[in-house]
């Protein structure tokens, strides 16, 4: 059966599944500066969040989780952007794909490659398009680095370095659900995801070492870093924390040259993706990225991607890679042994055409956030 059809000229009509602070204070502001999306419905487990949103955002549809069914039946919208805890994706996912609607789907994909297998199979059912939330898929300077290093600019690229990490609060859902919630899943898709998408190529083994620190009240290791060895004897290296200051960078080190990216994962007004390239002579040049919504630009993306009829590239076999990895960290964490992967064939990449550029819109005050707060 085929999916929900978007005739030209009209926009995208989303529900938004979860009202935390990515909701509230990105993916939501972020529609109105797209071309082609508009926000209809929202799905919430708090009555409070769905009244006050309901009334912020002149919404006709507001539901509670137990009401998911009676929303799918009603069709008050085209497609989902699900920002649920990660364990509950395929819960709405599944059925809504099922149904023909398309989604939006926070990254990670989902917590074991079972549910992320269930949520592809579940958009082929349905005929319904899936993407994955990878933002900095659709972000101008992001797709220019990946592209100058697939092009060859810095010769073979042999050693990738990422450090990010965030001061994560303890009254933060995710300070209290276990290694599910933690930084491997969290904040380690970015830099799984980004040297994969850089190599251009799956790695073949994974290692991985773990601290928690003391006085923090996690249940789970706060500090993780992370070792993958690619095909043709490359190494990627990156330390992954939730504890100490707010930091995300990496450097791609190639036979003639390299890259250095910082910021290079964030998100915020007046912020930018920045590189630095230095070639074989010792030569640096500073690359200042677009401020740009980065959730305008995604949304706009795939809603585009719904409206012609095209698969998106950060698709579901995109997330279920990721995922694989992230999985493979558990268990090399839980053995203490290093984690053999499947070889797999390379994926396509991000292209310009799918980068975007826009303004930021008004953005919600601090005190405007309902029953929700920043995380770290």
């Amino acid at each position: 059966m085929p999916g929900r059809v978007i005739a030209k000229g009209l926009k995208v009509r989303y529900a938004v599944v979860a009202g935390g602070w990515i909701s509230q204070g990105a993916f939501i502001p972020g529609i109105p500066q797209t071309t082609n999306s508009e926000f209809t419905a929202l799905i919430s487990g708090d009555p409070v969040k769905n009244q006050k949103l309901g009334e912020k955002y002149n919404l006709k549809h507001t539901y509670s989780y137990e009401e998911f069914p009676k929303a799918l039946e009603e069709g008050g919208f085209d497609a989902l952007y699900i920002a649920t805890p990660n364990w509950m994706h395929r819960q709405f996912a599944v059925p809504a794909l099922e149904a023909g609607y398309h989604v939006l789907l926070e990254k990670p994909m989902e917590v074991s490659e079972d549910d992320c297998i269930a949520i592809n199979e579940a958009a082929k059912k349905g005929g319904a398009k899936l993407m994955i939330a990878y933002r900095l898929h659709c972000e101008p300077a992001t797709v220019e680095i990946i592209n100058k290093v697939r092009s060859g600019e810095i010769g073979d690229p042999r050693i990738f370095n990422s450090l990010f990490g965030q001061n994560l609060k303890e009254s933060n859902h995710r300070a209290k659900n276990g290694y599910d919630a933690g930084p491997i899943p969290d904040i380690g898709t970015y830099p799984f995801n980004a040297v994969r998408t850089i190599f251009g190529m799956e790695p073949i083994e994974v290692t991985a070492r773990a601290c928690k620190t003391p006085g923090r009240e996690f249940n789970f290791d706060d500090i993780v870093s992370v070792t993958l060895k690619f095909p043709g004897e490359r190494i990627a290296n990156m330390t992954l924390s939730y504890t100490g200051s707010s930091v995300g960078y990496y450097t791609v080190i190639g036979t003639k040259g390299q890259i250095h990216a910082d910021p290079c994962f964030a998100f915020a007004p007046g912020a930018s993706i920045d590189y630095v390239q230095t070639n074989e002579k010792g030569e640096k040049k500073t690359h200042k990225g677009p401020v740009t919504d980065q959730f305008a630009g995604e949304t706009d993306y795939f809603s585009q991607c719904i409206i012609d009829g095209v698969d998106p590239e950060p698709d579901g076999e995109e997330g279920l890679r990721d995922v694989r990895v992230i999985v493979a960290v558990k268990k090399a964490l839980e053995t203490g042994q290093t984690q053999k992967l499947e070889p797999l064939p390379s994926r396509r990449h991000a292209t310009n055409d799918q980068a975007r550029k826009f303004s930021y819109g008004k953005q919600p005050k601090e005190e405007e956030f309902i029953n929700c707060e920043t995380p770290a």
